[in-house]
């Protein structure tokens, strides 16, 4: 019996690094002027709030999330008498308060087990003509990861709608990080939709500082394709759009970090849209050649103390993050993985090829890759690795910083949770974002 399933088995698990589907109501908050409505217990809506952003980056509520969305605060009456006229009245209030151009209703578990018909409530609303949105998110469904793919999906079938006209050619759906659990994620989007529209296409971002908000939700059925930048996280949402509005997807399952990586991933677009590629070619000469200055400058402090720096790492984290910075250490810089640990609770069904990409990293070097939830065991793993000789290096999260301490490691927050950093928009991910992830890893080094 492998410790993955010994942590199944005993159904407890120490340092949590994910939330229940409710916490798709950051996935709603994300959409510039959404308002999520919490269906669930008191409490639900705000612990959501406090692992995934505050906890997390210390990223901020925005217009519509933490304390400032409305919640029906399921209790004891409402378990035994049903809770249909609080939601409706809670909808009737949210829609004459909160000053917003969607409006989605998310269910818990209490009120999905006693079977309230919240459908129905919803559906009076949306035949009166008010942009309401229903989506379940009940904890014993999943985890946040699931419950901001059925939000999307929700969203697409309830408010978007049918379309039946023609594509736009070079218009791309981005499904990419899933708002506040990457703490990453807004300075994420804004560099990978810098660098598609650099290699000549147009992006629905649909989350955040970059995205039109409703508008832009009305515009992805007109997609030439779908995006999927993610192992896992984004493909139901794809397929479901190929089935209803004919659309095809490109699943890039490796978040492109480098230069390397990013100019592989801009031409693989390009091939894929069949659009021209001068654009895109010049983007990437230009590009490259600002990487490499920066670089080049960088090697100087990397040859210089070589001798006293990280050469083996272990990455703990969710599996998108996870492979992109393996790959990016492993192939372009030069590092040693020693071990990797998925902790967001991957689905069986992906996981093969989750390994399989791990695998196709390195020739020269096994990469152990591990499907771990509990931070108990995940600490006994970090613990027992072979670092060598050298400094040892944890990319993970702050549950990591204890045994960071004990085996005197430098540890570079990177998954949730992160309380020691605050998040504004910095990203990890393309030409910039890689430059960056450099930056802090050898900062701490120095500093440490």
């Amino acid at each position: 019996m492998t410790e993955v399933n010994q942590t199944k088995k005993s159904n407890t698990i120490v340092h949590p690094r994910y939330g229940c589907a409710i916490g798709a109501i950051n996935t709603v908050a994300a959409i510039p002027r959404g308002i999520p409505i919490a269906n669930c217990g008191p409490g639900c809506a705000d612990k959501q709030y406090f692992m995934l952003s505050f906890s997390n980056g210390f990223q901020g509520a925005g217009y519509s999330g933490g304390g400032a969305l409305p919640s029906t605060n399921v209790g004891e009456n409402e378990i035994v008498f049903g809770g249909h006229k609080k939601l409706d009245d809670l909808i009737k209030s949210s829609l004459k308060i909160m000053d917003g151009d969607i409006y989605v209703v998310l269910t818990g578990c209490s009120i999905e087990l006693i079977g309230d018909d919240v459908g129905a409530i919803v559906k009076e609303y949306q035949e009166k003509g008010y942009p309401v949105v229903h989506a379940e998110a009940a904890g014993f469904k999943g985890n946040n990861l699931t419950g901001h793919e059925n939000v999307v999906k929700a969203i697409i079938d309830q408010y978007v709608g049918e379309y039946k006209g023609r594509k736009k050619k070079g218009l791309i759906n981005l499904w990419f990080d899933v708002p506040y659990y990457h703490a990453n994620w807004r300075g994420d989007s804004i560099e990978l939709k810098r660098v598609l529209e650099g290699a000549g296409f147009k992006v629905n971002v649909l989350f955040g500082s970059e995205s039109g908000g409703v508008s832009e939700w009305k515009e992805v059925p007109k997609a030439q394709f779908n995006l999927v930048v993610s192992p896992w996280v984004g493909l139901e949402i794809a397929k479901h759009l190929e089935t209803k509005y004919k659309q095809p997807f490109l699943h890039v399952p490796v978040i492109p970090i480098g230069e390397e990586a990013t100019t592989e991933f801009i031409r693989e677009l390009v091939d894929f849209a069949g659009i021209d590629n001068k654009k895109a070619e010049a983007f990437i000469s230009t590009e490259a050649e600002r990487y490499y200055y920066f670089l080049e400058h960088f090697s100087e402090f990397f040859s210089e103390y070589w001798f006293g720096l990280p050469a083996r790492f272990v990455t703990v984290g969710d599996a998108a993050y996870n492979l992109a910075i393996t790959k990016f250490l492993t192939d372009q810089i030069g590092l040693i993985p020693t071990k990797q640990i998925i902790t967001d609770n991957t689905p069986e069904k992906h996981r093969q090829n989750i390994q399989k990409l791990f695998h196709d990293i390195s020739d020269e070097f096994p990469l152990d890759v591990e499907f771990i939830e509990d931070g108990y065991v995940i600490e006994e793993k970090v613990r027992n690795v072979d670092y060598g000789s050298s400094v040892p290096l944890i990319l993970g999260s702050s549950w990591e910083s204890d045994v960071a301490k004990e085996i005197k490691g430098l540890l570079i927050p990177i998954s949730t949770p992160i309380v020691s950093e605050v998040v504004i928009n910095r990203t990890y991910v393309g030409y910039h974002g890689a430059l960056t992830l450099l930056e802090k890893i050898y900062s701490e080094t120095v500093r440490g």
